[in-house]
């Protein structure tokens, strides 16, 4: 889905559509780089400078609720969105933080889950933490 279709299904939904809005969509939907939302504020002012960060975590937080993006939380108080809301999973650089897809089947342990521990599960997440190459590749050369 692109990002007038999302934008066009937001205002069936009462939603408020606005440039501003839909650049903040439309670099998710390009971005592969799961950005933080000063990474966002930083693209977007620079088309449109009277942008505010409110207004970046505003939108953020509705297309999050509107389930349009995910948002990964790392615990650095720096939260990353990803404009794939499909659940799939993601590798970690423990180095310097990049965050990148890993597209494969979805391992279906929900039901299992669910019998063994009572609870009603709603999703999963699984991450994978390692070195990614450009951080491989620096410390081959220190």
């Amino acid at each position: 889905m692109d990002a007038i279709e999302i934008l066009k299904q937001l205002k069936d939904k009462g939603v408020r559509f606005t440039p501003q809005r839909q650049a903040i969509l439309e670099f998710l939907l390009e971005t592969v780089s799961h950005p933080t939302a000063d990474e966002i504020y930083h693209h977007v002012k620079a088309k449109f400078p009277g942008v505010s960060l409110g207004t970046i975590y505003n939108t953020l937080n509705m297309l999050k609720e509107h389930g349009h993006l995910l948002e990964l939380s790392y615990g650095d108080m720096s939260s990353r969105f990803d404009g794939n809301p499909k659940n799939h999973y993601h590798i970690v650089c423990s180095k310097c933080g990049t965050v990148a897809d890993f597209h494969r089947p979805l391992i279906d342990i929900d039901q299992e889950v669910m019998d063994n521990s009572g609870f009603l599960i709603m999703g999963h997440r699984m991450e994978f933490y390692g070195i990614c190459p450009e951080c491989r590749a620096n410390e081959k050369l220190n």
